[in-house]
């Protein structure tokens, strides 16, 4: 007769008894060819006592056949259920063989990827689920005893069904032709070339995630059965949470598309599904323990949780039991609610400045500070409740609300201590900026009459007429920020128009001053370059408006100056000269003082900045694209000067805001920060559909250049005698060393000959020195092929003296160089030309000088030939052709050269954008910390750097 047992690792292990009669029938054809092989391995056989003694009898080993699971499947099908020659023990294994076989054929299996012999093959496997493990429970019970007194019935199956799976879907496959890889090396039995340890994982998850008989486990979260009154307390006049309250967690399986049901510990209930809960429970224990040795609900699964354990559930607890599948559903679908403040100012409909233009900032207010939770504005009483309980899970308004504990107990201290009636605005400011600032984010404000247009976000403002003395059609956005200049001009308030480059802001400002049209006139001061667009822009569009500038070697000073600012509605000067000639633009009356590009005064111990404060007037203005270029501290500097002393001293404002919000990410420290200087800036991007819809499209691309030979010489040169002179250097010798090392490795990336600074040429016998410049020559081609026209801009006001007398002599062209030594007058004459029809096709700027105010719309494609390692300061740049006027889709080219310190620091930058909105970075210092070996690292020229 003939016998079967399963060995784990052995596989199917066939061996015969040995007792004959000789007239038995004969074996089936299939068992009868397997019945061929040499008997060469070894059973061991422990059989039942036929005494039925406690103990089973030794163990023997006897002369079997092993066959591999491939061999052995093919065998069980084919087992006969009542073949006399075989085995009860053997048609066992083929009845297990056949029920893998039906769970095959209705596709209860899915493909697996096992790492075997340091290659990975794919596997078939059992999807698994509650009907899976009850057939394999029913086994167990059924299993011989001659099969199970060599192993546990479980694991013995587990391993026989995982080899046999395999085999037994190939076989009922066949092999089917693909393509794809990994459906070929399925069906064939090859291994996946592309097998991953990730591609593995997402087979397990996608296997956990069919189970779809098996009910989910779900665990209900029910509120303490307590009416107590919320506002009263108990009957002693204690607070409700004073109290202990027990929570339910309530038990409950969810078939597939059913509602959750509660399993409660009953002989009604499905033995299955009780098992299947209790199992599900264990492993959602051991996910969380802090279920573990809870109280029971009698008669249930149930389990009762003290408020701690509730707040630990909502807070950790659900995540971590999701991530096992289990659903954990809270009451009426709340969560922790985070304390905000709000602001409430009442201030009368008319102000002062109305009628005295001096008190801006003095105006006087009313105000409270209010404490919510979510939507709701908590009243004193529900304040002192919250404040004194004894956890954070407390009953408000008849429900339940999970919040910070102590921070409400802050929050309402400091609502109590914060208020005030006929305060003055610059006062309330201050306050939030103090050491002890709002405990909470402030995240509402309400006002009444005038303040509520101040410090409402989305409040309008009352609409201006545009002068009939303007020649322009506003754009609506543009009227909203004449409207907004308009409120904060008659209200005395500085004010800082932040509107993306290109989006208007003279057109606006001019019109301010047209519709005041005031006898007392405005000093606007600008740099240099844009000087001459202030000019052409006031007489293009509201040339009644008279205009001096205030500029040049003859510009008039003592009486002279005095009479025609006197004679005059807008005078037009420099940064340079606004401090030179500080003492006599000081001693002036000016209804207005407005600073162009306003980053000029970022940093506030500079001259420019302390002249900018010297000069008096009835209301100040700065205009800037980006308010902030680097460091907080200059959006301090810029609206100290609108309205001085708001932000308190320099050194307050780097403790309160500077550094919670640049090093820590001070989500509080930044929404008080927005809260005090948003009613103080107007803020549009251009991108912004509901600003402007017919901009075209701005396409930005780095684009990357091998070094040559030459270059890679002189990079390694420097990086190596920098390396020597950092070796034992500190402090600012080092720091030096450091950033005179970085700027000398950019002039080696765009040429030789700029580094070298040896008058070289271009060229090399024909050949380019400089990947940089053969890759801008083929940009070049192609734009000018397209009759399209080129912006150019460097760092380096000698590195565009090398290159444009090249590209002009390439191209048969002129290559204009606008850089801080042209004049103002050659600078007007080089925008004008660029700007006709017929004008250059290429123009060369330097960064600085070029990269504000101009307007340069001919162009439609914008090069960065080095990076400048502050994104805001080459944004600017790039609007030089990306705003208003533009009808062509811009193209923005930033160059880097391949494994060089250049193509570092742009990844760097890539992903250092948290703070974007508020600050960019800190220029290049931030290289200077690095220790050595980040330096060595950084500077390190990688081998794929040099091109062919």
């Amino acid at each position: 007769m003939l016998h079967g047992l399963w060995s784990p690792g052995a596989g199917l292990l066939l061996w015969d008894d040995e007792i004959s009669t000789g007239d038995e029938p004969d074996l089936p054809a299939t068992h009868s060819h397997v019945l061929t092989r040499t008997f060469r391995h070894r059973a061991r056989v422990t059989f039942p006592d036929s005494t039925r003694r406690a103990t089973p009898r030794d163990p023997v080993e006897l002369p079997a056949i092993a066959l591999a699971p491939h061999d052995a499947a093919d065998l069980l099908l084919r087992t006969p259920s009542a073949h006399p020659l075989i085995s009860g023990d053997l048609r066992f294994l083929g009845h297990v063989a056949q029920g893998i076989e039906r769970w095959v054929r209705a596709g209860r299996v899915v493909p697996a990827l096992k790492l075997m012999d340091g290659q990975w093959w794919p596997r078939w496997r059992l999807v698994g689920g509650e009907r899976q493990r009850a057939w394999l429970s029913e086994l167990a019970v059924a299993m011989p005893s001659v099969q199970r007194a060599n192993e546990r019935p479980k694991k013995l199956l587990d391993d026989m069904v995982e080899e046999l799976t395999d085999p037994i879907v190939r076989s009922v496959l066949g092999k089917p032709d693909s393509e794809h890889p990994l459906l070929s090396a399925l069906v064939r039995d090859d291994p996946y070339l592309d097998g991953t340890q990730k591609i593995s994982t997402l087979f397990d998850n996608w296997r956990a995630s069919l189970t779809v008989d098996e009910p989910a486990l779900v665990l209900r979260l029910l509120e303490p059965d307590d009416d107590r009154d919320d506002e009263t307390g108990d009957a002693d006049g204690a607070p409700d949470d004073a109290v202990e309250s027990f929570w339910t967690l309530q038990v409950c399986l969810r078939a597939d598309g059913e509602a959750p049901r509660p399993v409660p510990m009953s002989r009604k209930v499905d033995a299955t599904l009780l098992s299947t809960a209790v199992r599900k429970l264990g492993e959602a224990v051991a996910a969380y323990p802090r279920l573990r040795d809870l109280p029971t609900q009698e008669g249930t699964l149930d389990l009762l949780l003290p408020t701690s354990v509730v707040i630990d559930l909502v807070e950790h607890g659900a995540t971590a039991l999701q991530a096992t599948g289990t659903t954990v559903l809270l009451p009426r679908a709340w969560t922790r609610l985070d304390p905000s403040m709000r602001l409430r100012v009442e201030s009368p409909a008319v102000t002062k400045a109305a009628a005295d233009r001096a008190v801006g900032m003095d105006e006087l207010v009313s105000y409270d500070w209010q404490l919510q939770l979510g939507d709701m504005v908590l009243t004193e009483a529900e304040m002192n409740r919250l404040a004194v309980s004894k956890g954070d899970l407390v009953r408000l308004r008849g429900q339940w609300v999970l919040a910070d504990g102590g921070q409400l107990a802050r929050a309402a201290k400091y609502v109590a201590e914060h208020h005030g009636d006929g305060t003055a605005l610059s006062t309330l400011m201050r306050e939030m900026t103090l050491a002890d600032p709002p405990p909470a984010p402030v995240q509402d404000i309400r006002a009444t009459g005038w303040a509520a247009t101040l410090l409402e976000p989305g409040a309008v403002p009352e609409t201006i007429p545009v002068p009939d003395g303007v020649r322009a059609t506003l754009r609506p956005y543009q009227q909203r920020g004449l409207d907004w200049l308009a409120f904060m001009s008659r209200l005395g308030l500085g004010a800082v128009l932040a509107d993306d480059m290109g989006l208007g802001k003279t057109l606006q400002v001019l019109t301010l001053l047209a519709h005041e049209n005031s006898a007392t006139p405005t000093l606007l001061v600008a740099p240099m370059s844009v000087v001459g667009n202030w000019q052409r822009e006031a007489a293009k569009f509201t040339p009644a408006l008279r205009v001096l500038v205030h500029h040049g070697p003859t510009r008039l000073r003592d009486e002279a100056l005095d009479r025609a600012i006197a004679e005059h509605d807008l005078i037009v000067t420099t940064y340079a000269l606004m401090a030179k000639d500080r003492a006599q633009l000081a001693a002036q009356t000016w209804r207005r003082v407005v600073l162009d590009e306003a980053q000029h005064i970022k940093n506030a111990g500079t001259v420019q900045a302390k002249a900018a404060l010297a000069i008096p007037a009835d209301h100040k203005l700065a205009l800037t694209g980006t308010p902030v270029e680097n460091r907080l501290d200059e959006l301090r500097s810029i609206l100290d000067f609108a309205n001085p002393g708001m932000l308190g001293r320099p050194s307050d404002f780097r403790k309160r805001f500077s550094v919670p919000i640049e090093r820590e990410n001070d989500e509080n420290a930044v929404s008080r920060l927005r809260a005090i200087t948003s009613p103080f800036i107007l803020r549009r991007v251009k991108t912004d559909p509901t600003v402007i819809s017919d901009l075209p499209e701005k396409n930005e691309m780095t684009v990357r250049a091998n070094l040559t030979a030459e270059q890679a010489a002189l990079y390694k040169a420097v990086v190596d005698e920098m390396m020597a002179q950092i070796a034992d250097a500190k402090g600012m010798k080092r720091k030096g060393a450091v950033l005179s090392a970085l700027t000398r490795l950019k002039q080696v990336c765009n040429h030789p000959a700029h580094f070298l600074s040896d008058g070289s040429a271009v060229l090399k016998r024909g050949q380019h020195r400089s990947g940089k410049i053969g890759l801008v020559e083929d940009m070049l081609d192609s734009v000018l092929v397209d009759n399209e026209k080129a912006l150019l801009f460097t760092q380096f006001r000698e590195f565009g003296e090398l290159v444009a007398p090249y590209f002009a002599e390439r191209f048969g062209v002129q290559v204009p160089f606008l850089h801080g030594g042209v004049s103002k007058g050659k600078r007007d004459e080089m925008v004008e030309k660029f700007q006709s029809d017929d004008g250059p096709p290429i123009m060369m700027l330097s960064l600085k000088a070029g990269g504000t105010g101009l307007n340069l719309t001919a162009a439609n494609h914008v090069v960065h030939l080095d990076r400048w390692w502050n994104p805001a300061v080459e944004n600017q740049a790039t609007d030089r052709a990306f705003r208003i006027g533009q009808r062509k889709n811009v193209m923005v080219r930033k160059l880097l050269c391949v494994g060089t310190v250049e193509e570092r620091i742009d990844s760097m930058l890539v992903s250092k954008q948290d703070l974007a909105d508020l600050a960019v970075g800190t220029g290049e210092s931030w290289v200077t910390e690095m220790d050595t070996a980040e330096l060595q690292e950084l500077f390190r020229l990688s081998e794929d750097a040099v091109g062919e």
